[in-house]
């Protein structure tokens, strides 16, 4: 893999991830979620991401994919939510909530022809890779595509979302690097103390420090809390293999296809940044 296209995947991820968070950067997706009748965040996210699983594969299957969640959380939802609602409910809700939050954000961005090119040159690439070793991309795949547009470039942006996460966790697992400690090493690399990381800081304090003390025992990370150079080197190789498996949609663009779809996805990413900083 040529050093361009490694930092043609990372470019991407810049402007893509901004569309494809929006289920959790936006109040409108929780709130078609939670008209669905659900009363707390974890079961709109089970419900809302795990849809086009169905509604037969176990917890411990969703876990698996999802691969950085404690023991017994995805058991909590999973298949719980699916009392509460079907998971095409799930799928549509979150669609307009996700929707309805893209419109509110990027409003006169909406509607040009730079939009439109972006959404086909955008979908062109998420349908573009192979499903093999992909399970989220796969069953995301097995979703229609939206024929509204604003819906379309979502759908575009989840499912290079999935792609290049199933890539992240071949490269976590490459790594010898388990979910949970997956969560440490981000915690480290920006900065944050992994005791305060959103994501595991809920984790009985037993099981954290079990979690921290076996990372110092592997020289991940330095008795401070911080990282050592083996920590760091080796989240840095994650992220370069992880950008590594996640260039594959893009191939089936030309190089000024790239160039478009770049310069029209930009201003869509920096209004989409912009309203979560202001959020």
């Amino acid at each position: 893999m040529t050093a361009f296209m490694n930092t043609l995947a990372r470019r991407m991820f810049e402007l893509v991830e901004p569309i494809g968070v929006i289920p959790y950067s936006a109040d409108e997706p929780n709130e078609a979620m939670f008209a669905l009748g659900f009363t707390n965040y974890w079961d709109t996210y089970f419900a809302g991401r795990a849809a086009p699983l169905g509604t037969s594969v176990p917890a411990e299957v969703v876990r698996a994919l999802f691969y950085n969640f404690a023991p017994g959380e995805v058991a909590r939802h999973i298949p719980s939510v699916w009392s509460t609602t079907t998971p095409q409910a799930a799928i549509a809700a979150r669609q307009q909530g996700c929707v309805k939050a893209l419109r509110r954000i990027l409003g006169d961005l909406l509607g040009t022809p730079a939009f439109a090119r972006a959404v086909e040159l955008l979908t062109a690439a998420a349908l573009s890779a192979p499903l093999e070793g992909r399970p989220m991309y796969a069953a995301l795949r097995t979703l229609p595509v939206p024929d509204e547009a604003v819906a379309r470039l979502f759908h575009a942006a989840s499912l290079l979302r999935e792609h290049r996460g199933d890539g992240h966790i071949a490269a976590l697992m490459a790594e010898g690097i388990g979910g949970l400690e997956a969560h440490v090493l981000v915690a480290l690399d920006s900065g944050m103390p992994a005791e305060e990381f959103g994501r595991i800081h809920h984790l009985p304090t037993a099981q954290l420090s079990a979690l921290v003390d076996g990372m110092k025992h592997r020289g991940l990370v330095a008795d401070d809390g911080g990282f050592t150079r083996a920590g760091r080197e080796t989240k840095q190789r994650i992220e370069a293999l992880t950008d590594d498996l996640a260039v594959a949609p893009y191939s089936v663009l030309d190089a000024a296809q790239i160039d478009e779809l770049t310069a029209a996805l930009e201003p869509l990413a920096a209004a989409l940044v912009a309203a979560q900083d202001r959020g």
